[in-house]
């Protein structure tokens, strides 16, 4: 006779300044790379976080790329399903993790080529990063044919950075 007894802690997210994320992974190295992009769009369609990719070698000396999406606690099955419906892979991993992340909001940057808009992060308060909005300079460098770092420079101008 035998008593086994398990400590664990709960699945559910938690109060405080970690938010509660699941993140959802899956190595595949026999899918063509073109629809890479797609599924991607569609992950971030359906309520992802964020995903990305990661070049990874697999069994047998294989390229391989691996798969991950950050969800909000709760949605990982409905992401899961996009990944089985969308890619070659026949399975996914998924665990939950906890994250900090800074406040955001956008502001509209007016500069002599014309507005961009700036993700403007802070904590507390205090502004800790500002970053223009690459889509909004592109448009910009290529309507003027101009280079993009150049529309960066006038961003930073007409926020007193430069």
């Amino acid at each position: 006779n035998a008593l086994r007894v398990y400590l664990g802690e709960s699945c559910e997210p938690e109060t405080g300044s970690a938010e509660v994320v699941m993140v959802i992974e899956t190595n595949i190295d026999d899918m063509n790379p073109q629809l890479y992009e797609h599924v991607c769009e569609r992950l971030m369609e359906a309520g992802a976080l964020d995903t990305y990719l990661t070049q990874v070698v697999m069994k047998k000396g294989r390229p391989g790329v691996k798969l991950t999406i950050l969800s909000r606690f709760g949605e990982e099955a409905k992401l899961a399903d996009v990944v089985l419906r969308e890619t070659t892979s026949i399975g996914v991993r998924i665990r939950q993790e906890k994250r900090h992340t800074l406040e955001r909001k956008m502001i509209s940057v007016d500069t002599d080529l014309g507005s961009v808009r700036v993700k403007v992060s802070s904590r507390d308060g205090e502004v800790l990063n500002r970053m223009p909005e690459y889509e909004d300079c592109r448009k910009i460098a290529s309507s003027r044919n101009i280079p993009l770092q150049d529309v960066y420079h006038a961003v930073e101008k007409a926020m007193g950075e430069g």
